[in-house]
């Protein structure tokens, strides 16, 4: 499944892998489903996208300024990619990070790929250890000199829309954080672990 959005992007949104009845069955990623809905609705109002909805390749929707793409390239089984998977698909998300060279913060949709970033970033010797970065949502982490920040934020899946552990409020304000970032101000208020 290839990556969607505005090649000279500033902020580079990484969800976890292809839905099978979302990207995997309209070919671009977070479309079609409800995690989709989610989140572009969430960029669409934070002013990073034209449409507040992407339901197939051809409906007009552009980004700005943002750059969509996963951990895992292929819609694994029940939605959850092995590690063989994840390390295959690898080389894909570091050639992607070679080429985009403005992004200036990472969003890391879920655990997953939140481990995901920081493992490249280690296995490339910009951090030294993961011991300081814990998962939350809208958490933010500066990594290294030079490097883009690391933003978490829960996964906008059904089981995490459904059950209220992540609230439309909640996903707007991650990107009202990385507008922050992107921009160069500073952030205001603290995020879990990270520092502002």
């Amino acid at each position: 499944m290839p990556a969607f959005g505005d090649p000279n992007a500033r902020v580079l949104v990484l969800g976890l892998a292809p839905a099978a009845h979302g990207a995997n069955r309209t070919g671009r990623m977070f479309t079609g489903d409800r995690s989709g809905d989610w989140l572009y609705r969430a960029l669409y109002q934070t002013g990073f996208a034209s449409k507040p909805s992407s339901v197939s390749r051809d409906d007009g929707l552009t980004l700005r300024d943002v750059y969509i793409t996963a951990s895992a390239r292929c819609a694994p089984p029940d939605n959850k990619p092995t590690i063989e998977e994840l390390r295959n698909c690898r080389p894909y998300l570091e050639t992607e990070m070679g080429l985009l060279r403005n992004v200036r913060v990472v969003v890391a949709l879920g655990k997953i790929a939140f481990d995901q970033y920081l493992s490249m970033l280690k296995d490339r010797g910009v951090i030294a250890s993961r011991a300081a970065f814990s998962f939350g949502h809208n958490r933010l982490f500066r990594t290294a000199e030079g490097q883009p920040a690391l933003l978490s934020s829960y996964h906008p899946s059904q089981q995490n829309t459904s059950t209220g552990k992540l609230t439309e409020r909640m996903l707007r304000d991650v990107f009202e954080t990385a507008r922050e970032v992107m921009a160069g101000e500073k952030v205001k208020r603290q995020k879990g672990n990270g520092k502002s």
